[in-house]
C-alpha cells in the first residue's frame, strides 16, 4: 500500500477504542496505523507521519508499570493529539498535574467550548461527548491553553502555545461524541495538513499490481472458506494472476447448514480457478475430543487446519505462495504487527504458522484493511451481494460457539439452530440491518415443561449486534415478534432444547463471540 506522506500513527496505551480511533481517521480518507505505545522516535522518524494520536488506555499515569511513550516525541514537531489517558501523558509530560476523581466518570457530558482554536472549528459552544476517565488533568503549565470544560471536568482540552500538541479528555472517535468526527477531520486537515488521498480504489489497483509483480509466473494457493475475507481475496487474485490460482477449501464439519454446497455453488458461479475440496469433519472432532478449554480448541483447531491444508497442498505443482484472508484486526489482536501492540487477544491461525511449516512465502493483501473496507472492496471487484454482506464467521466456526466439549450431537443441534437464527433474520428483512446473528449452544441445562412433562434440556443463546467496524458493537434491538418466532421454532423443532434467551451485552465489554 502507499502511504507515503498520509499517515497517522495511533499510539496504543491499551485502549479498548485504539481500532475505533484508526477506523475514524481512515473513514476521512487518511491512513491510519496503530502502533506500540513505546515506539522509538528514530522509527517514527522513518515513518514520517504527518500526526500522532496518543490512545486511551486504563492505566493511571502514576501507576507503577504504566505505559510511557518516548518523551522525544513532543519535540519532533509532528502534531500530537492525546486522547484521555493520551491528554494525561502529554500534560504531565510538559509540566502538568494529574489527579484521581472521587468516582470514575463513565458516559456523556456536556462539554462548552472556552477558547477558540482550529481543533473546535464549527464544533457547536456546547456540545455532548463521552467520557471515560478515573483520572484527570488537574492543572497545566503556563505553556497550555484550556481549550473546554466539562461540569466534573474543569480541564477537558488543551493546546499548546508553542507546540502542536492537543488534548481530548473525552472520546471523539466513539459516536457518543456528536461532534466527533469533526473534531478529528480538523486535526487531520488544518493540523496536519492531509489531504485526504487514501482510496480503496487505489488500494485495488496497486495491490493487484504489487501481486502480479511478486508472483511472476508461480501458482499461489489460497485458503477459501466462503467468507467475504477470503472470497475478495480469491476475486484480487483471480483478477491478478487468473489461472495461476487454486483454492483449497477445508471441511472441518464446523461450517453453518450447508454451507458447503452454498460455498462450491457460488465459486463456479463467479470464479474460474482451480478448487480443492478436503473433507476431514472426523479428523477435526477427534482433536477436540474432551476438550472444554476455548484458547486450546483454537490451537488444536489451527494445528488440524495446518496438517489438513498442508496435505492438498503438496499435491498441487509449482505452487510457492500462499494467500490468506487477515484482515488489520487480525494482525493488531493476534500480535503479529512489527511495531503494534503485543497484547494476545486471540489465537489466529491465519497469521502464523501455516506459511512457515509449508515453506511458502505469505501474501495477505487485506492486512491493512477493516472488515468494513473489505466489504467496499469487494463490491468495488463485483463480487455478488450475497457474499459481500454474509455475515461474518469465525475461523473454528461452530466449535467456538459450542461452548464445553464439542461432539458430532451438539454440533447438529447448534447447526439446526443457527440455520432458524439466519432465516428467521432473513425473512424479517433485518439480515442487513445486522452486523452479525447466530446461536450459541450453552453446556448447561435447565428444567422445562413439554406437554405435560418435566425436561431437562439444554439451553441456546441468541446473538445479534450492530457494528460498523467489529471493534465496538451493540445488541440489535429486534423486535420482539422476530424473536418470538426465533424461540418458538427453536424449542419446537430442534429436540433437546427447552430454553432460547437473547445475548444483550454489547463490546465491550463483551467480545462478540462467546468463546
Amino acid at each position: 500500500m502507499t502511504i507515503d506522506k498520509e499517515i497517522i500513527l495511533v499510539l496504543d496505551f491499551g485502549s479498548q477504542y485504539a481500532q475505533l480511533i484508526a477506523r475514524r481517521v481512515r473513514e476521512q480518507n487518511v491512513y491510519a496505523m496503530i502502533v506500540r505505545h513505546d515506539l522509538p522516535v528514530a522509527r517514527i522518524r522513518q515513518m514520517a507521519p504527518r500526526g500522532l494520536i496518543l490512545s486511551g488506555g486504563p492505566n493511571s499515569v502514576y501507576a507503577e508499570g504504566a505505559p510511557q511513550c518516548d518523551p522525544e516525541i513532543f519535540a519532533l514537531g509532528i502534531p500530537i493529539l492525546g486522547i484521555c489517558y493520551g491528554m494525561q501523558l502529554a500534560c504531565r509530560a510538559l509540566g502538568g498535574q494529574i489527579e484521581s476523581v472521587p468516582s470514575r466518570e463513565y458516559g456523556r457530558a456536556l462539554c462548552r467550548i472556552l477558547e477558540s482554536s482550529d481543533l473546535f472549528d464549527g464544533v457547536a459552544t456546547e456540545t455532548p461527548v463521552w467520557m471515560s476517565h478515573g483520572d484527570q488533568v488537574t492543572s497545566v503549565s503556563d505553556d497550555f491553553i484550556p481549550l473546554a470544560a466539562t461540569g466534573t471536568c474543569p480541564i477537558a482540552a488543551v493546546a499548546h502555545h508553542h507546540l502542536p500538541v492537543f488534548g481530548l479528555q473525552f472520546h471523539p472517535e466513539v459516536t457518543h461524541t456528536s461532534e466527533g468526527r469533526t473534531i478529528l477531520r480538523n486535526f487531520l486537515f488544518t493540523t496536519c495538513h492531509c489531504t485526504g488521498t487514501w482510496q480503496l480504489g487505489d488500494f485495488a489497483v496497486e495491490t493487484m499490481d504489487r501481486i502480479q509483480r511478486k508472483v511472476g509466473n508461480d501458482r499461489v494457493i489460497c485458503g477459501l472458506s466462503g467468507g467475504v475475507d477470503s472470497s475478495v481475496v480469491a476475486a484480487l487474485l483471480s483478477q491478478a494472476i487468473g489461472g495461476q490460482l487454486s483454492c483449497i477449501l477445508i471441511d472441518n464439519g464446523f461450517l453453518r447448514k450447508d454451507e458447503e454446497a452454498a460455498v462450491l455453488s457460488e465459486f463456479t458461479r463467479h470464479f474460474h480457478t482451480d478448487l480443492h475440496v478436503v473433507t476431514a469433519k472426523d479428523r477435526f472432532l477427534t482433536a477436540l475430543a474432551g476438550i472444554e478449554d476455548p484458547q486450546e480448541k483454537r490451537r488444536r483447531i489451527g494445528h488440524m487446519f495446518i496438517e489438513c491444508f498442508a496435505e492438498e497442498a503438496r499435491k498441487i505443482p509449482d505452487a510457492k505462495y500462499l494467500a490468506q484472508g487477515t484482515l488489520y484486526p487480525d494482525i493488531i489482536e493476534s500480535g503479529a504487527a512489527s511495531d503494534g501492540p503485543a497484547d494476545t487477544i486471540k489465537l489466529h491461525h491465519n497469521v502464523g504458522g501455516l506459511p512457515e511449516q509449508l515453506g511458502f512465502e505469505l501474501i495477505e493483501p487485506l492486512r491493512d484493511l477493516f472488515k468494513d473496507e473489505v466489504r467496499a472492496l469487494g463490491r468495488q471487484l463485483g463480487l455478488p451481494e450475497d457474499i459481500v454482506w454474509r455475515h461474518p464467521f469465525p475461523g473454528p466456526g461452530l466449535a467456538v460457539r459450542c461452548l464445553g466439549e464439542v461432539t458430532a450431537g451438539k454440533l447438529a443441534t447448534l447447526r439446526e439452530a443457527d440455520a432458524i437464527v439466519v432465516n428467521e433474520i432473513k425473512a424479517a428483512g433485518l439480515y442487513r440491518h445486522t452486523a452479525q446473528a447466530f446461536a450459541v449452544l450453552l453446556p448447561v441445562q435447565s428444567v422445562g415443561v413439554m406437554g405435560d412433562s418435566r425436561t431437562y434440556d439444554h439451553a441456546i443463546v441468541v446473538r445479534c449486534v450492530d457494528t460498523d467496524d467489529f471493534m465496538t458493537a451493540d445488541w440489535s434491538h429486534l423486535p420482539y415478534e422476530v424473536l418470538a418466532r426465533i424461540a418458538t421454532r427453536i424449542i419446537n423443532e430442534i429436540p433437546g432444547i427447552n430454553r432460547v434467551a437473547y445475548d444483550i451485552s454489547s463490546k465491550p465489554p463483551a467480545t462478540i463471540e462467546w468463546e
